[in-house]
């Protein structure tokens, strides 16, 4: 049996959870069944905790009403039904849908004015009621773009017309003295080079102060391999200064891949090195600067050693420079060294284009006997164009770049050593890919690439070399010559997690040989997958190439491995 005492315990227990956990209720009504429905039309809480609560509802109704029109409209005090109830009456009156704005011509250029009106005119503009908000705030950024970030814009004089119209005055309240950057201060990364913050980003001191733009350029910052931004930039405002400040850390930009190889040749004893190597070095003297050396040496005795530097604005100018050296020795046949020096323009941070001059001088090592008209000695001197195209994605760590478009041309002539012979010649390169984001998690990669070489006569080795994981995929690296060729690279990706992904193989591509006078078409299928590690990206290739006419062959499978560790 319960004694008096719990059961009351119990009983008021009860109670009090009741009258705790009570629900007020708010009905709005309007002075007609149109008016009301206008009221509901808001969506206003009806269910509240507290009186407090309604009072704050109320106030934000008739804020809404404010904002779309009903500027004249009256609230009777509010009433209570009963115990849980509460209502609340307005009568909306008329509501204005248009109103007219007049300016001073010297406040606020008519371009500005533009972007927001249909209809502007010598001393006014015009503009829907409901957007009057919206309008000013445009309105005073702009004006705060224009470097008076201390501008403030309020309507006066408001009238109401016939026809549900109402004019304004505006009044635009600012400093006459404009805001410059005066310095820009860097933190973090203290020597990040100068010339990027000029050059790349567009911004220096004596610029118009221009915070949202600031930001805008300083996301760029993150498609740079060597610096990331921490966080937004600031600013600090003195009586006679505008200092910006930066916020940005140095990221990992080097980065390593290959295998190495060493034996000793049984005909010659000496020591040979194999394998590959991909190194890249960035940023490393804090100027922006890139080194790449990449030494190849396959299975058909092919060798090649490549180095590129890119030393990028010059004395801080826009203008960078671009040397490259390029070595190629196929087994005891020939040897091409190609030199060149370019100069570039950064137009902006995706776009590039470049001149300069391109060398190319080729040995012939066969013995007289069997040297052949199709390998000879020979030196080629080109101008080179160029223009570069790149877009960024660098919140994916796996495919960082969105997409790709590099277009070369060169024209000049080709000299033959041993006999008195001049060619005019030209080449044309076009190497472009993108990818198409269908959704998180999947991808479409797609990559044109194509050369042509023009002459009236050729020579073997001056001929392209396609084949290998980084053109036709399934073929042999470098065991395809042509004097045309023309290469389409298809993936889907399909990314498991943010560091796996898996990918399928489809290449199609047509090349021609004028020597031979042959054109084949090639095929190659295949699938892969790459794993984000610790040490770096681990890719995975399994590919099979056909000709056209050829049936498919297991023997045929080539397998790609490689790892990318950045440090």
């Amino acid at each position: 049996m319960i004694k008096p005492f719990y059961l009351f315990l119990i009983i008021y227990s009860l109670l009090s959870a009741k009258i705790y956990c009570q629900n007020f209720h708010l009905k709005v009504y309007g002075n007609s069944e149109y008016e009301t429905q206008t009221i509901d039309s808001l969506n206003y809480l009806k269910t509240h905790f507290d009186f407090n609560s309604i009072k704050l509802e109320v106030d934000s109704i008739q804020k809404a009403l404010y904002r779309i029109g009903y500027i004249e409209h009256k609230l009777t005090p509010i009433k209570k039904e009963n115990d849980s109830t509460f209502i609340a009456h307005f009568h909306l009156k008329k509501k204005f849908n248009t109103i007219y704005i007049y300016y001073a011509k010297n406040s606020i250029s008519t371009e500005i004015l533009n972007l927001i009106s249909k209809d502007v005119f010598e001393d006014y503009f015009i503009i829907k009621f409901s957007e009057t908000e919206s309008v000013l705030n445009f309105i005073n950024s702009k004006i705060s773009n224009q470097g008076l970030p201390f501008s403030k814009l309020r309507l006066s004089n408001i009238k109401a017309l016939k026809n549900q119209t109402l004019t304004a005055e505006l009044i635009i309240e600012s400093n006459t003295r404009k805001r410059n950057i005066s310095n820009i201060i860097i933190k973090g990364y203290e020597k990040f080079p100068r010339s990027y913050l000029k050059n790349y980003l567009n911004i220096k001191p004596n610029q118009s102060f221009n915070l949202s733009l600031i930001k805008k350029k300083t996301e760029q910052l993150n498609d740079l391999k060597f610096a990331n931004q921490i966080k937004a930039p600031e600013v600090l405002f003195s009586k006679d200064s505008t200092s910006l400040y930066l916020y940005l850390e140095k990221a990992k930009s080097n980065s390593f891949d290959g295998f190495l190889g060493f034996g000793t040749n049984e005909e010659t004893n000496n020591l040979e090195l194999d394998g590959y190597l991909n190194l890249n070095l960035t940023n490393n003297l804090n100027f922006g600067e890139t080194f790449r050396l990449l030494y190849k040496s396959d299975e058909n005795d092919q060798k090649t050693f490549d180095t590129n530097l890119t030393l990028p604005y010059i004395f801080k100018s826009p203008i960078g420079v671009d040397l490259q050296l390029r070595i190629f020795k196929r087994d005891s046949s020939f040897t091409t060294i190609n030199q060149s020096a370019k100069l570039h323009y950064q137009i902006n941070s995706k776009h590039k284009i470049y001149a300069g001059l391109l060398n190319l001088e080729s040995n012939n090592l066969l013995t007289e006997n069997t040297t052949t008209n199709n390998i000879a000695d020979y030196k080629t001197s080109y101008y080179s164009f160029a223009y570069e195209f790149i877009k960024q994605q660098s919140y994916n760590f796996l495919f960082p770049v969105n997409s790709k478009f590099y277009f070369e041309a060169n024209f000049g002539k080709r000299k033959r050593k041993r006999i008195d012979e001049s060619q005019k010649q030209s080449q044309f390169t076009i190497d472009a890919f993108k990818t198409f984001n269908l959704n998180l998690k999947n991808s479409i990669y797609i990559r044109v690439n194509s050369s042509t070489l023009i002459s009236n006569t050729y020579l073997e080795n001056e001929l392209f070399r396609i084949g290998g994981i980084n053109s036709i995929r399934g073929f042999e690296e470098n065991s395809l010559l042509a004097s045309s060729f023309g290469i389409i690279n298809s993936e889907y990706r399909l990314q498991l997690t943010n560091s796996i992904y898996i990918n399928s193989i489809t290449d199609v591509a047509y090349f021609e040989n004028k020597i031979l006078n042959t054109r084949e078409k090639l095929f190659g299928y295949g699938f892969g997958f790459g794993i984000l590690t610790k040490a770096g990206l681990l890719k995975f290739n399994y590919a099979n190439g056909k000709l056209e006419n050829q049936k498919f062959k297991l023997s045929n499978f080539k397998i790609h491995i490689s790892i990318t560790t950045d440090f």
